[in-house]
């Protein structure tokens, strides 16, 4: 794999750091974007091991931080902000002739698979396949309050990763919702998995285990979506 750090403005005064990864083998017309959760970055381990992964095998992808993140920030960015990360981001990578794909994915950890979703949703990210690495369903153990308005605006389809104990994801929940969106989808669950899919030593599972099984259902779904 070749990796490259780049730099991609958001607007003519801010500008976000990218990482590209492109294969070392064979390139796929079809390339894959992730964005980080809230309480993290593009470094964060479970990125870095899907868009890896992805890429080993034929992907290209590229992982970003939003704004706040590049200022050593605590609090996310506005909502527009994020969204407009999201869509300079993508123009970026559609537009880059060394990556070269003629479709993309959009993945996203929490926070980074939400905004995705909702752009989607608006219609204003040209992507063609949503991949939730842990999807912010409601607030932590407040199950009152569902994140799941505009998911039933999404016409793409979707593949959802969740825990058993992700305190911001009830499986039944979950559930319940995708069981009423009208776009295909497919969810994958993590036996003993939390929101950043740590499970506890009696799963007996290590983590670059659960990661590599992340990124084998990813790829299987990608190829059974936009076959190369």
């Amino acid at each position: 794999m070749d990796k490259e750090r780049l730099t991609i403005a958001v607007t003519k005064d801010e500008s976000v750091s990218a990482i590209l990864t492109m294969p070392s083998v064979k390139t796929l017309r079809t390339g894959v974007i992730t964005a980080h959760g809230m309480g993290n970055d593009m470094e964060n381990e479970l990125l870095v091991a899907f868009a890896d992964g992805l890429a080993e095998a034929g992907y290209p992808t590229l992982r970003f931080n939003f704004p706040y993140k590049e200022k050593g920030l605590k609090s996310p960015d506005s909502q527009k902000k994020l969204k407009d990360t999201w869509t300079a981001v993508c123009r970026h990578f559609q537009d880059d002739k060394i990556v070269n794909v003629n479709h993309i994915i959009a993945a996203g950890k929490s926070m980074g698979g939400r905004v995705a979703s909702q752009l989607v949703a608006e219609k204003k990210l040209p992507v063609e396949g949503l991949i939730f690495l842990g999807y912010p369903l409601h607030p932590a153990d407040d199950h009152s309050k569902t994140r799941d308005a505009h998911l039933y605006q999404v016409e793409l389809p979707m593949l959802f990763f969740t825990g058993t104990r992700d305190s911001l994801c009830n499986i039944k929940r979950l559930q319940n919702v995708l069981s009423n969106l009208s776009a295909p989808w497919e969810l994958e669950i993590i036996d003993g998995g939390d929101h950043s899919f740590h499970v506890p030593k009696s799963i007996k599972a290590t983590e670059k285990e659960i990661y590599g099984r992340i990124v084998k259902t990813s790829r299987q779904w990608i190829e059974k979506l936009l076959p190369d």
